[in-house]
């Protein structure tokens, strides 16, 4: 009996509830949210992005993401700079840096329990297939 596509749908779902619900448990002792963790890694990897961008990276509106940057600016994880024209970017501070590389071992091991049991050719089928799932939409 094959699976239908609710029922794919659901697992991926539950598989991404299980994951946002737990790494927000272990990176809360890091003084972190999982969007805040987010916000940190995105800012290591792109260099200076607009509100706008990280928004769109973390998957908030601009409203929320303004709000949670005006907070991290105020613990001092990330600093706004001046880009271009009226532009504001973004930076990350070495105390974010040190609380991203933090929170990422706390996520890795989250992925690692219900990630790393498969084979790393089951890895690489299942991130082959969500991303031409998520292509489709």
């Amino acid at each position: 009996m094959s699976a239908s596509l609710q029922q794919v749908g659901l697992a991926v779902k539950r598989l991404q509830w299980r994951h946002h619900r737990e790494a927000n448990r272990r990176l809360a002792p890091h003084g972190l949210s999982l969007v805040q963790w987010d916000t940190l890694r995105h800012l290591h990897a792109e260099h200076e992005p607009s509100l706008h961008r990280l928004a769109e990276l973390t998957f908030q509106t601009d409203q929320s993401m303004g709000e949670l940057a005006r907070r991290m600016v105020d613990r001092g994880l990330i600093e706004r700079i001046e880009g271009p024209g009226r532009k504001v970017q973004h930076r990350l501070t070495p105390a974010g840096d040190e609380l991203r590389l933090a929170g990422s071992a706390a996520v890795d091991e989250v992925l690692r329990e219900s990630l790393g049991h498969l084979s790393e050719s089951e890895c690489e089928t299942l991130h082959t297939l969500l991303l031409k799932a998520a292509g489709a939409l």
